[in-house]
């Protein structure tokens, strides 16, 4: 069911593409490269950075506040499926033990990367502490492919890992609304994108149904869906996201409120499945045709934020790559130790203890939502620059998962 390669190929090559263009342009025209980013789209535009009582429209802006908007909304689709769906994975007690393991990947990078920055001293701690949460991310895709080559495809830690990467990126979400405000807050404004969610549900999703109650041939949910598609969910979408930009939280997660007001099947594959080409509901659809688009998108990420001078490499490279590569091994270790063993929540068949340690290196692969949270931890400058080259050196994780696979003798499971 699980075709990872796809799925590199659709979101991740172009990203990576993305990354190297902007790592090779700052380290050899660092002004064009800045310039290039900060490019004013439209000053005293409605939306954008709020700045000396108006708002500008930068091509940073564009990319990282409204179209990274669309990769949000489809990791928050993979969330939903797996929280309220039915089969979803993170329901029931197969999920329990590995929700502990991803508090554990979560906590742990904390805790190290937050305690190494105490011993630097008070100035370094001043200077770094708001990047607490670059470590916690970890990037389902290529973690996935690593825990594959790792384990195997048919090996059950490769389940297990999936279902921390997807819980690992809603906390990573809830944390991003919590804890990094783009602007002085507002709350007030989210009551305009929770309206546009529950009118959008009433009026397209329940009220057809509603109509339709005794009619097989559900005349009313058949027209919504042939005549206005996705058109009523995409204002709302718009509604929603100018709502969360005027609350002051980042507007990436702007759609969140939208994703689960889209009728969509009443069952889950999973994230990869390849079954899921075959749904017809809408939400499924959307996901289908926003494919190509958010392949840009991602690329036009690594592009914007990836550009680091390797003259950047500072503390904060440090201590993101201490929080990933110590912290996020040693707190799914514990936590999953503490699930299946004194909780008695257990493990899935054929995985041992130890596999928990690997699973800890797979999953300290930052690099996405990790550079996404450096760039708004910090403002830019120094400090920012040498966060992102910590998410950035993460895929060495990769390298030490392997490696402690062979000493932990993994057996290979293929399907």
């Amino acid at each position: 069911m699980y075709r990872v390669w796809n799925f590199l190929t659709n979101y991740s090559l172009l990203l990576i593409f993305g990354a190297l263009i902007a790592l090779v342009w700052a380290n050899t025209n660092p002004e064009s490269y800045h310039h290039f980013v900060e490019f004013v789209i439209w000053d005293h535009a409605p939306i954008g950075h709020l700045h000396d009582g108006h708002r500008t429209l930068t091509l940073h802006y564009l990319v990282n506040d409204l179209l990274m908007a669309l990769f949000f909304a489809i990791a928050a689709k993979e969330v939903w499926e797996a929280i309220i769906l039915k089969n979803g994975s993170l329901r029931g007690k197969k999920a329990a033990t590995p929700l502990f393991a991803t508090a554990g990947g979560m906590f742990g990078p904390i805790a190290v990367y937050l305690g190494l920055a105490a011993l630097l001293g008070s100035d370094t701690y001043s200077a770094v502490a708001n990047g607490w949460a670059i470590p916690t991310a970890t990037d389902i895709a290529f973690s996935y492919l690593v825990g594959r080559l790792v384990f195997g495809a048919g090996h059950p830690a490769v389940r297990f890992l999936l279902l921390l990467a997807i819980a690992d990126d809603a906390a990573g979400l809830i944390i991003l609304a919590i804890f990094y405000p783009s602007g002085e807050l507002a709350p007030e404004w989210l009551l305009v994108s929770l309206g546009a969610a529950i009118a959008v549900y009433v009026l397209f999703n329940w009220l057809p149904r509603h109509l339709d109650r005794g009619k097989e041939a559900r005349p009313n949910s058949t027209w919504v869906r042939n005549k206005l598609s996705f058109v009523p969910y995409l204002l709302a979408g718009c509604v929603s996201w100018y709502g969360f930009m005027r609350s002051g939280i980042h507007p990436a997660l702007g759609l969140l409120f939208i994703v689960p007001t889209i009728p969509h099947a009443d069952r889950a594959f999973g994230i990869f499945s390849e079954a899921e080409q075959y749904l017809t509901d809408l939400l499924n659809t959307i996901e289908h045709w926003l494919k190509h688009p958010v392949e840009i998108v991602l690329f036009l990420f690594g592009l914007m934020n990836a550009g680091v001078e390797f003259s950047a490499i500072g503390d904060a490279t440090w201590l993101v790559l201490a929080g990933l590569l110590i912290g996020k091994p040693i707190g799914i270790l514990l936590f999953g130790w503490l699930a299946a063993r004194p909780l008695g929540l257990g493990l899935p068949q054929g995985m041992r203890i130890i596999d928990l340690v690997v699973i800890g290196f797979v999953a300290a692969i930052g690099f996405t939502v990790s550079l996404f949270v450096a760039s708004v931890a910090f403002e830019a400058g120094p400090v920012q620059d040498a966060a992102k080259m910590g998410a950035l050196l993460s895929f060495a994780a990769a390298i030490v998962s392997i490696i402690a696979g062979k000493l932990t003798r993994v057996q290979k499971q293929e399907l």
